[in-house]
């Protein structure tokens, strides 16, 4: 798209949003004043925060980053696979998944794996991904399993169905293994160049020691670093910080980010920050928490990834990479969403 119509198309977004505000002002509505309110809460953040939400989203990614490198690295034990490409890559990937829907930055991600690595291919990245989700998945269960124990009613709100319908939900279950075990047999055999694409992502677990220094506790260190992000601007906005408050955020951010197509999960994440704080503040403070924070780190996020792209390929060689990989996880995506309705649609009657 050419630069002028790109222009055109944000003064379009700007000028319609306020023209918006101006009607609900003539309504009686005082959106004004309360965005005017929102942008002077954002702007209150002490810069002992900011630096030290920087510090800590830098360590996020960098832990995570140094997660994918154990994977890969045990992937591929005859490439010489570097930390700064693989630095490179994850801190593209945050940065793009900030801004892009779908966390399209993650499929760029595994795209410029394929690249920069010697025998790198997609299934085998794509298989590393969901390695990596694992210990994140388990700390997010555990942080769950602490909202429901801790939080009174909890189980019979969020569980209520499954009491009522035990026996729909076990059906349900059981059917969904038996459809799987069936998908599995039928494509067993014709996938098994695949499969062993596949099975070299996951190779770092079937070396426990090394899983647990190389996979688990950079993930761990990863994530107790995005909740401490939670703790310092909560703390900056004069909300109560206790390990139940971050719990709850973390949370709700990490459901609005599953269930959001917006990009950075954008508005879902602010009104489930707003639901999870509502005990402890105010709405517009709780929003103003929730804007402050995401537009700090993710404007850290996109400058952070500039700044090692640039040190680690030099800025034309970074920003045609990037650019490259960017073209190619648009195709894949539109790719396997193209099969996923032609499956669906052999599937219907």
């Amino acid at each position: 798209m050419p630069l002028t119509h790109r222009l055109a198309r944000i003064a379009l977004w700007v000028g319609g949003v306020a023209l918006f505000i101006f009607v609900l002002d003539l309504l009686g509505v005082p959106a004004g004043d309360w965005i005017r309110d929102l942008i002077d809460k954002v702007g209150d953040v002490p810069l002992w925060a900011v630096v030290a939400g920087v510090a800590l989203e830098t360590a996020q990614t960098s832990l995570a980053a140094l997660a994918w490198f154990g994977i890969l690295r045990a992937a591929l034990p005859q490439a010489k696979v570097s930390f700064r490409f693989v630095l490179a890559s994850y801190a593209v990937a945050v940065a793009l998944n900030g801004f892009l829907p779908a966390n399209l930055g993650t499929w760029v991600m595994l795209l410029m794996f394929t690249t920069l690595i010697a025998g790198a291919t997609f299934a085998m990245a794509f298989s590393g991904l969901l390695v990596e989700k694992i210990p994140f998945s388990v700390f997010n269960i555990a942080l769950y399993l602490y909202l429901f124990l801790t939080v009174s009613g909890s189980f019979s709100i969020k569980l209520g169905f499954l009491a009522d319908h035990t026996l729909l939900v076990v059906l349900i279950l059981v059917a969904a293994v038996a459809l799987v075990v069936g998908l599995a047999r039928i494509f067993w055999r014709r996938l098994e160049k695949v499969r062993k694409q596949i099975a070299l992502g996951g190779a770092i677990l079937r070396q426990p020691r090394r899983a647990l220094f190389e996979l688990f506790l950079p993930v761990l260190g990863s994530y107790a670093a995005r909740l401490a992000i939670v703790g310092v601007f909560l703390g900056s906005y004069g909300i109560p910080v206790s390990f139940h408050s971050i719990a709850t955020v973390t949370a709700s951010n990490s459901i609005s980010n599953s269930v959001s197509a917006t990009p950075g999960g954008v508005g879902v994440t602010q009104a489930m920050n707003s639901a999870a704080l509502s005990g402890e503040a105010s709405a517009k403070t709780a929003t103003a928490y929730s804007i402050g924070q995401q537009l700090i780190i993710s404007a850290w996020d996109v400058l952070f990834a500039v700044i090692v792209v640039s040190w680690v390929f030099g800025w034309t060689g970074g920003k045609a990479l990037v650019e490259s990989s960017y073209e190619d996880a648009k195709v894949k995506s539109k790719e396997l969403k193209a099969k996923r309705q032609k499956h669906k649609a052999e599937a219907d009657p």
